[in-house]
């Protein structure tokens, strides 16, 4: 009787373990489908509708993607205190009225202000507390557990794009919104707050002494870890939104660079897939510096090639190494300095890369227009890429 509870209580944990991964794969699908992806969607409607310029309406979508960076800095403190279970329920909850709010809302100011509050709600339901949620429960299995999770909530685009376009074409941009917030309330809020009940485990660390998380923010590998990721993650991003205007200026039509572009999101589920095995033969700092050096030369080559079949490969090259930066970044932190600050430490190197993600459309059409052109900027992303793999060689903890 005794001999048989030690493998029941195992199997059990691990039943546990895999509802967890169910649930945040599902939240992360939903979550990032309703709050990113339908906006690329209603975008235009939005700005016909109101008036409002394009570039407006896409400034108040970054305002809610910066703050989704910097609340997301406290919020890993207090995640890596209580866990995600309060935490991304309450963002989910968030979430559906910030979608309500952006609908209603009666002026471009209120409009802004709706896309902050979804902003915060981003921070409490995006990859960063799914990721923490993940390393901490999963341990020494977390890598697989992170690669089947950034697989699945890869599709968010495929499921939602579509779906807000049909949605939108019968019935307009804010009943769109609603029934999405609707979505989002009755499918995350009660995923999150049955689905992640399990008690938050305390981290138990292998090293002799764990630096406190302060100090590890102002270490200089810590500090060059978070420059490596924005420069190289500002040039990635900063390619999906620039490649349709780059291949339209090489005389392509947009349709085929929508499906070069959406070639590179296949790419992305490549490169995820392989990531397990770069991890088992290739040290941290070293797998770091080449994933970034393949950003920086596919970026570039996007601006050096013309010809429509070598844009499409080097553009599924790139969807590889923009698929691996997500898994690169999920482990970046415990790999160097550990689980036990998880949350604490990926918000801080989350933050530059929303702040990317936001920039990105912003930066590279500036350069575009600075340069002449929309090839000369994809080499000078691949440029500032370069940089970022040059910065990544110091980002080995001190001893």
């Amino acid at each position: 009787m005794t001999q048989a509870n030690p493998p029941t209580a195992r199997t059990a944990a691990r039943h546990e373990l895999r509802w967890v991964l169910f649930t945040l794969c599902v939240t992360e699908v939903v979550s990032w489908g309703v709050l990113y992806y339908a906006f690329t969607v209603l975008s235009e409607q939005i700005s016909a509708d109101t008036g409002w310029s394009a570039p407006a309406v896409t400034a108040a979508f970054s305002a809610g993607l910066v703050t989704s960076a910097l609340v997301g800095i406290p919020l890993g403190r207090w995640l890596d205190r209580v866990g995600p279970r309060r935490i991304m329920t309450a963002g989910s909850v968030l979430g559906a009225l910030s979608m309500v709010a952006v609908v209603g809302a009666p002026n471009y100011g209120w409009f802004v202000t709706a896309w902050v509050l979804a902003g915060v709600a981003m921070s409490a339901v995006f990859y960063a507390p799914a990721f923490a949620a993940l390393t901490r429960f999963f341990g020494s299995d977390a890598v697989r557990a992170l690669t089947v999770l950034t697989l699945v909530a890869g599709f968010a685009s495929t499921v939602f794009a579509p779906l807000t376009a049909a949605m939108s074409e019968e019935m307009g941009w804010r009943q769109t919104y609603l029934a999405l917030a609707t979505v989002l309330a009755v499918i995350t809020v009660p995923a999150h707050f049955f689905g992640l009940r399990r008690p938050w485990p305390s981290v138990t660390s292998h090293r002799d002494h764990v630096e406190a998380p302060n100090r590890t923010a102002r270490s200089q590998p810590f500090l060059a870890l978070v420059a490596a990721f924005a420069l190289a993650g500002l040039a990635s991003y900063a390619v999906i939104a620039n490649l349709v205007p780059l291949m339209s200026q090489r005389g392509i039509s947009t349709g085929a660079a929508s499906v070069a572009l959406g070639l590179g999101g296949a790419g992305q589920v490549l490169g995820r897939l392989g990531y397990r095995m770069l991890v088992r033969r290739v040290g941290v700092v070293p797998r770091t510096v080449i994933i970034m050096a393949g950003v920086a030369v596919t970026t570039a080559l996007l601006g050096v090639f013309s010809g429509y079949g070598a844009l499409v490969a080097v553009a599924i090259g790139a969807g590889v190494m923009r698929g691996i930066m997500t898994l690169l970044q999920a482990t970046a932190v415990t790999e160097r300095w550990g689980a036990t600050h998880y949350g604490h430490l990926s918000g801080i190197l989350n933050a530059p890369i929303m702040i990317a993600t936001a920039v990105g459309p912003f930066v590279g059409a500036a350069l575009a227009s600075l340069l002449g052109g929309y090839a000369p900027m994809f080499v000078v992303l691949g440029m500032i890429a370069g940089a970022g793999a040059l910065t990544a060689v110091a980002t080995r903890p001190r001893s």
